[in-house]
This record gives C-alpha cells, sequence and structure tokens, in this order.
C-alpha cells in the first residue's frame, strides 16, 4: 500500500457506510449516512420530512485519500450522489467501483456469470474470507434483503441465498393485505419478546404477530442452511452475521454465530490494498 489512506464506501439500499483505512490497513474515521428519498427508478425525489431527507458525511477534517473504492448496489442515483459528494471535497479524486470477478484476494466465485454476483457480496466474501481464514462460512446478512452466502475454507464461493429482508417481510404483508398493518422497523423492534428461547412463540396481538412472525421467518432459513450445509461438508461450519436487523434475528436464533457488521468494508480494503501492489509490482 502507499502512504495515502484509502477512502472505502458501501452504497447499500438502505444506507451508506463509509471508512478511511491508514496504509496498514487500519480504519481511523469512518461512519454512515442515509439516502435521499427515491421515487420510483432511480429518481430523487425531494422530501420536505426530515425524518426521510438525507443527511451528509462530514468529511471536512479528513485527511486527503489516495484513492476511493466504492461498492454500490443502490442505483445510478446513489452513485451520482456519491459522485457529486466525492467532487465536493476531494474534485481530483482518483475512484473505482468495484465489481465481481471470477477470483480476488484468495475467494472463487462460482457464480455462473462472475459479474451478476452483487458487489456487496463479493466484498463481504473476501472480508469474511480474511476475518476468518481456514474456516468453512456460512455468512448472513440482514438489510432490505436478507443474503446468505457459502464459502469453503479454500475460499471458493459456492453459492448463496437471497431472501426478503426482516423489515421488507412485514411491510410487504402491510400493503397487500387489506387487514393487516404496515409495520416499520423501529415500531417492530418493541413489539419482539425476549423469550424466543424459551419455546414456541405465538403472539396475542396482529402487530406483534407480524413482527415475530418475519423474524422467526428470517431465523428459520439460517437455521436450516446451517444445519444443511454442516451436514453437506461434515464439518463444523462458522455462522457469521451482520445488517441492519441482526439484533432483531440472533435474538431467536438457536444455533452458535459470530457477529461481524464490516464485512464490506474490509473486503474493500483488501481489494484496493491488492490493487495498489499490483500497481507497485
Amino acid at each position: 500500500m502507499s502512504g495515502a489512506p484509502f477512502l472505502l464506501i458501501d452504497a447499500g439500499n438502505s444506507r451508506i457506510k463509509w471508512a478511511l483505512v491508514d496504509a496498514n490497513g487500519v480504519r481511523t474515521h469512518g461512519g454512515a449516512f442515509g439516502h435521499a428519498r427515491m421515487a420510483s427508478g432511480d429518481a430523487v425525489e425531494p422530501s420536505s420530512d426530515r425524518s426521510t431527507s438525507a443527511d451528509e458525511p462530514d468529511w471536512s477534517g479528513l485527511p486527503t485519500p489516495g484513492s476511493a473504492w466504492i461498492s454500490n448496489v443502490a442505483g445510478k442515483a446513489v452513485a451520482h450522489r456519491v459522485e457529486l459528494l466525492l467532487d465536493a471535497r476531494w474534485p481530483h479524486l482518483a475512484r473505482t467501483t468495484i465489481r465481481a470477478t471470477a477470483q480476488q484476494c484468495g475467494v472463487t466465485n462460482s457464480y455462473t456469470t462472475p459479474s451478476a454476483l452483487g458487489s456487496d457480496r463479493w466484498a463481504g466474501l473476501i472480508g469474511a474470507h480474511a476475518a476468518f481464514p481456514g474456516e468453512p462460512l456460512l455468512i448472513a446478512t440482514f438489510g432490505t434483503a436478507t443474503t446468505l452466502e457459502a464459502l469453503r475454507a479454500d475460499g471458493t464461493f459456492v453459492g448463496g441465498l437471497i431472501a426478503p429482508g426482516w423489515s421488507l417481510m412485514m411491510r410487504s404483508l402491510g400493503e397487500h393485505t387489506a387487514q393487516l398493518p404496515t409495520l416499520d422497523a423501529t415500531s417492530a423492534r418493541d413489539l419482539l419478546t425476549g423469550g424466543m428461547h424459551r419455546g414456541p412463540t405465538f403472539a396475542t396481538d396482529t402487530r406483534s404477530s407480524l413482527s415475530a412472525g418475519c423474524v422467526l421467518a428470517q431465523a428459520g432459513l439460517i437455521e436450516r442452511m446451517w444445519h444443511d450445509l454442516t451436514e453437506a461438508w461434515q464439518m463444523p461450519v462458522r455462522l457469521v452475521i451482520g445488517g441492519g436487523a441482526a439484533d432483531e434475528v440472533t435474538a431467536a436464533l438457536k444455533v452458535p454465530y459470530t457477529r461481524h457488521d464490516s464485512l464490506v468494508l474490509s473486503g474493500l480494503a483488501l481489494i484496493a490494498a491488492a490493487d495498489g501492489s499490483t500497481q507497485a509490482g
């Protein structure tokens, strides 16, 4: 790595996380900020509602990075906004938006079309393989979507699953049924009970039924795939969990897990470092 730090940007469907890492890969600064409110497609819709308006990252006191490395799965409008933010602070900063490849940083991509794998999932796989070297992994990320990745100990990504996330499940039920409420994550969190490990969870009101049912659907998917993978590979598999709804889902899980919420940024740092080493060579 050169002496200049890397600016890492993980633009997901719910928010944008960023970090600045130094020449040794150590995170020195970081944060997260929200999206502008979106209309249909990729157009940005102005809003006077402060609860849905975007906030801005405070990059004013940061040292100048040598380059920016971006994973964006949130569409063209978000990509444009990130470009504007970078131009406002560092107009000449070199920047790279990553794409999944067939092989990178010790991870082999078994997708039929490697580039079709989401850049966040790809960076997360690279980050996970480095964080838990030599271990078979099941990586579960709970965001707008819930994603699962099966990663062999040698770094081979064998495939994954995508399901609606916890909030998306609740919102879909509310929007497509006449007599069910539409719950957001904030209100639904208060409805979850702490007794999910003690036995069957059956709620006695509709809102709690929705919240708990959707959490248990998430937990059931994870547990099923963890058991299947452990049986298929005939060895212990580490379950690695992260994402915005991880707290709610882990409260319902009945299998062991490891929490890691920075896999994408960690993977971006490794991709950036590898690129710098290649250029230096």
